[in-house]
Parts: structure tokens; C-alpha cells; sequence
């Protein structure tokens, strides 16, 4: 990975983890995803409008199906992991999905796309998945799903397993579509993250047309957290896809969860959360984990 790649994903590591703290304590559902849209939509008009004016109208078939799919990757990936969480343990579904996500999208990248990949890189997403995997606190996780004490207990790890998995195979799959889309078909990255997510205004609307009453009330006690999502979380990713354009998508994919590290520490701090110790030793493996893939 190239020195340019590796600063774009540490800075978009950075800006992901603080926005990520924001959407916690915003404590919303799939109406507040339709806010930080609503919110993006509006903050980012202007750029999107001068980048898109002279290329979105020369878009084909290819183009606008990958933004599509990506669009819609993107809010499936979404809702899924709202439904995990509402129904398991966050340190059994968020780790599944961050250490799923990148593990498969670098799998596809190399046996679909034809990237290589070195021993140094394959050490270094071993790194990444197994620290992701300590900083959720993983062996409390496995040692709940060994000996559960309930019935109760049991289904609620089951449940964990199979929409963190669920939500991993879609952060890998519009990270190979949106890959693509800017690496293959040279698409601009801010386009395809900006007409993505207009696109993902119009799939996500009947969620606030559905009741109104409840969509104003929550607006006015979320819009705070949603205006801050929408300006940060587009850099954040924007930054990852110009990362994509400069190295491999299965280095920058597992690269990404560099995140972890910054919010394990900040919300360790700010938050209280977590086993500190062994999220230390998660961040280390992370750490160890980036720096491997940026040498291999």
C-alpha cells in the first residue's frame, strides 16, 4: 500500500470512529439513517452538483447499476445490523461484522479481481480480524456461546452469529461494489457516494412517510446528531474509495478497521467501555495488523 493510500485510510479511520461515537449517542433507528441522508443530501449539494453536472448525464447502464447496487448494499448492510442489534449482544454482532466485512471483500478481491496478496498482507488481515475480534471482547463472546446459562441466552448468541455474519457479507459486498465502480469503471468517488445516497433518500423515505408524527418529534431530537453524521461520514468514506483507487481493494478493506483502534480509545474514555486491557491488546494486533498490510 502506498504512503497516500495508508494516510487516506488512517484519517478516514479517525473521522469514521468520531462519527460512529455521534450515531451512539444519537441512539436512533432506521429513521435516523434517513436523517443523516436527508442531511448529506443538503450539506453536500453544491460539490455533488459541480462534480456531477457534466459526468452523471453521460452515465450508461453500467454506471448507474453499481451506484444502484451500492445504494441499496448500503441500506440492506443498514437495516440488518439494526436488527442484530436489537436482538443479540453488540460485542457479538459488531465484531462478526467488522471482522467478516473486510475478510471477505479482500477474499473476493483476490479471487475475483485478481489482486495478489502476500504472506506479510494475509499476516496483516489476521491482525486486523483477530483484534477486531478482542476489542468486542470475542472470548467472553465464545466462552457465552459454549456454556450458555439459558435457552434465553443461547438464542440470543445464535442470533448474534447469524446477523453479524449477515451484516459482514454486505460491508463486503458494497466494498467490492463501490471498489469497483471507482478502481475499474474510474467513477468519481465523491459521485458515487453522493448519487448513492440520494438514492438511498428514495429507499429509505416510506420508513418516515410511515408515521409522520413520530418522524417530526424524533427530527427534532436527533437532527443535531444527524447533521454532524452527514458532514463527516461521506469524508470518511470518500476517503477510503480514493485509498481504493491508489491500492488493492483487500489492503485497504481490512486497513479500514484501523477505526477500531481510535474507538476503542476514545470510547474508552469518553464512554466506559469495554475490558481495557483487552482492548489494548486488540488495538495492538489492529495496529500491527495496518502496518503489515502497508509494507506488504
Amino acid at each position: 500500500m502506498s504512503p497516500q493510500a495508508f494516510a487516506l485510510v488512517l484519517l478516514a479511520g479517525v473521522i469514521h470512529a468520531g462519527w460512529n461515537i455521534v450515531a451512539k449517542k444519537a441512539g436512533g433507528d432506521a429513521r435516523f439513517s434517513l436523517f443523516t441522508s436527508l442531511c448529506m443530501a443538503v450539506v453536500w449539494a453544491p460539490l455533488g452538483w459541480w462534480l456531477g453536472r457534466d459526468a452523471v448525464p453521460l452515465w450508461g447502464a453500467t454506471e448507474w447499476a453499481l451506484v444502484a447496487a451500492s445504494a441499496l448494499l448500503h441500506v440492506l448492510y443498514f437495516v440488518v445490523l439494526l436488527r442484530g442489534y436489537r436482538v443479540a449482544d453488540l460485542t457479538v454482532v459488531y465484531p462478526l461484522a467488522r471482522g467478516t466485512g473486510p475478510l471477505l471483500s479482500s477474499l473476493v478481491a483476490v479471487l475475483l479481481l485478481g489482486e495478489r496478496l502476500s504472506a506479510l498482507g494475509a499476516a496483516g488481515i489476521a491482525g486486523v480480524v483477530v483484534g477486531v475480534f478482542l476489542i468486542a471482547g470475542g472470548p467472553g463472546m465464545l466462552r457465552t456461546a459454549a456454556h450458555p446459562v439459558s435457552q434465553q441466552a443461547r438464542a440470543r448468541v445464535l442470533a448474534g452469529l447469524y446477523y453479524g455474519l449477515l451484516t459482514g457479507l454486505f460491508i463486503a459486498a458494497y466494498t467490492v461494489v463501490d471498489g469497483y465502480a471507482v478502481k475499474v469503471v474510474m467513477l468519481s468517488p465523491i459521485l458515487v457516494d453522493y448519487v448513492g445516497n440520494l438514492l438511498r433518500c428514495v429507499v429509505l423515505a416510506p420508513v418516515g412517510l410511515m408515521d409522520l408524527p413520530a418522524a417530526r418529534r424524533l427530527w427534532r431530537e436527533q437532527w443535531r446528531f444527524a447533521l454532524l453524521v452527514g458532514i463527516f461520514s461521506p469524508i470518511a468514506y470518500v476517503l477510503v474509495l480514493y485509498a481504493v483507487q491508489l491500492a488493492p481493494i483487500s489492503h485497504v478493506a481490512p486497513a479500514r478497521e484501523v477505526s477500531m483502534l481510535f474507538a476503542a480509545l476514545i470510547g474508552g474514555r469518553l464512554l466506559g467501555e469495554g475490558d481495557r486491557g483487552l482492548r489494548i491488546v486488540g488495538a495492538m494486533l489492529i495496529a500491527l495488523g495496518v502496518v503489515a498490510l502497508g509494507l506488504g
